[in-house]
Parts: C-alpha cells; structure tokens; sequence
C-alpha cells in the first residue's frame, strides 16, 4: 500500500508562509467573492474556515460568503451553469469529467494533488488488496467517482464483479451501512470516511491510486469567464491564502483548523476526533503524484496529463485532451499571513 508520502517539499522555501500579512484591517475592500463547497463541514474544509477565523481574508480586502454544498458533482455543475458563484470548492477529478462535457470550469488551485478515493475495510480483517475482496459484500454509489473505476480495481487483483457481491447505496446510507456491519467493504473518499467510522469500526483503505488510477484531488475551479474578468485578481489572492492557510495547518496548527470549523458552523453537530482525524489523513494527499518540488496549492500540469489517461481508460475524458485543457496556472502566489490572530 502507498505509504505517507508528504514532506517538506509542499513547504519549501519558495511556497507559501505563514508571517505577517502585509496591510492593514483599514485596507479598502477589493473584491466580494462566494465559494460553494463540495459537501457539509468536514476537514477538507479546514483552511477555508481557518483563513476566515483568523481575519486573513479580511486583512486581504475580501469579503467572502462560503456555502456548504451537497458533492462534487453537484458543486461543479453549479459553478458551470450559472453565475451565482464564483469559486467552488471539489473533487478536481470530478471537474475534468465535467468540462470534458462542455461545462466551461477549470481548476486555479489544488490543495490535495493526490486522488483521495478507494476501499475501506475492517482493520485487521485480512484485506489489504484487491484479490482479498473474492467473496465479500462491498457498497458504492452508483453516479459517485469510484463507480467507472471498479471493474479497473477489482481486475488489478484477477477479479470480476461476479467474484464479489456490489451493493448500490445512496452516499448518506453507506458509511451507516458499513459500520452496521451489512458490508464488509465500502468504496468512497478515504480521508472522509475511515476517520468518521474509527470509533465504530476501525478501518484500513486501499486507495485507488495505488493501482495506478491516478486523478487530482480537492481544489478550486471557477467558469473561465470568471476568471477571465474583473474578479481574477480577488480569486488568485483567496486562492493563495487557502493555499497558505494549508500550510500553516500541517505545521502543527490542527486543533486550530478543528475549531475554526465547529465555530462557524456550531448546529452541524460535528465530532472534534472525527475532524481532527479528517484532517489528519488528508496530509497524505498534499504531494505530487510525481514528486515534484511545488509550493501548496500550485497546480502542476503534468500531474493533469496523467489524469486524463485514467479517465479517459474508462471514457469519462477525451484521451486526446491536454492538462493545460482543465487548468488556469498561475493565479497562486506567494503570501504571508499573520499567525496569531484568531
């Protein structure tokens, strides 16, 4: 299994820092922005909130509305079929098989480069591959982003769907479903799931991209015209305060994105150790497929060349697509925040 891959490189010396935001609370508002999320409070949305919590959006002249949002898929067909708003908030994967059907988003930020979906199951239950699912009773969601990618999946360990039993559930049922004991796997985001059923069923995950289905995960994508007009400078400066508010996280800042969460939605009813557990598995998605020295939140396009083989195995792409297709580069900068307000 893919082992933690993150390191320092996300945090080099080039990237983004955690210091003194330059600018005043005075600094004349320069931009009013509404973000879509792709789901209901969970840790991926940890430095949006954070960045907000501390005043760094305000401290950047921004005056940001964040929504929740109800998956990806939803998000994304949002942002590319209306106006109503300007950023949002998913599964970047899920936005290429979007465009590939001609709604006009692209990616400006990726602040988890690595694709985050795979197969959960009961820790120490003797199933650690592909091969050891023969037999057993696994849940998805047809329409979801693992669905097109089972058939690839199960095949790496000599599987057919035959040789197991596929449950269809709605994504509301399936983490019950699974702690219930009504399923002995469950296919679905991992840094979502296994902490949120840990103190039910503790669970391992064999993640997809450890069979060679590799895809972007968690970003920012906005309508090009969008980001094409007078709101492109408001969006490259959220954009690289997010991607900061990351960093400063993963240096040891967790509890802090913890609370920042349960504060600004406080009927949500959220668990601080599911949370906290969120964000946590999420460090492991930060790095390059490739391994490539970037700063957080920087979008690198060959990692989106790669992408779009794996989609496009499957038809969900067109195979003769290019990552500069999907992507907006550029529009995240260096910036410094000022650590200690919150």
């Amino acid at each position: 299994m893919i082992r933690r891959q993150f390191s320092r490189r996300a945090f080099s010396s080039g990237g983004l820092c955690a210091g003194l935001l330059m600018g005043t609370p005075a600094v004349a508002q320069s931009g009013s922005l509404k973000v879509r999320l792709d789901w209901t409070p969970w840790g991926v949305h940890g430095a949006i909130h954070l960045a907000q919590a501390k005043g760094w959006v305000e401290r950047a002249g921004l005056i940001v509305q964040v929504q929740d949002g109800s998956g990806s898929a939803a998000t994304v067909q949002l942002l590319g079929g209306s106006s109503e708003f300007d950023i949002g908030h998913a599964s970047l994967a899920t936005m290429m098989v979007a465009r590939s059907k001609g709604l006009p988003v692209k990616a400006h930020a990726i602040f988890f480069r690595q694709g985050d979906i795979g197969c959960f199951v009961p820790k120490g239950g003797g199933i650690s591959r592909p091969a050891d699912l023969r037999g057993k009773k696994i849940v998805y969601t047809a329409g979801s982003l693992e669905a097109p990618f089972i058939d690839t999946f199960l095949a790496a360990g000599g599987l057919r769907r035959s040789d197991v039993d596929l449950v269809a559930v709605n994504a509301a049922s399936k983490a019950a479903t699974y702690v219930s004991g009504q399923a002995d796997a469950a296919l679905s985001t991992i840094p979502f799931f296994v902490p949120t059923v840990a103190a039910s069923r503790p669970s391992d995950a064999i993640r997809f991209a450890e069979y060679g289905l590799l895809m972007p995960g968690y970003g920012f994508l906005a309508q090009e015209q969008t980001l094409k007009g007078p709101k492109r400078e408001a969006i490259a400066k959220y954009g690289s305060i997010i991607a900061a508010s990351w960093k400063y996280i993963y240096a040891g800042h967790q509890d802090e994105a913890v609370e920042a969460i349960i504060s600004q939605r406080p009927h949500a009813r959220l668990d601080r150790n599911v949370l906290r557990g969120q964000i946590e598995s999420l460090q492991d998605y930060l790095d390059t497929p490739m391994g490539m020295t970037l700063p957080l939140g920087v979008i690198a396009v060959e990692d989106w060349d790669i992408a779009i083989r794996t989609l496009a195995a499957v038809g969900l792409v067109d195979a003769t697509s290019k990552g500069t297709d999907y992507t907006e580069a550029n529009l995240v900068t260096f910036v410094e925040l000022n650590a200690s307000r919150l």
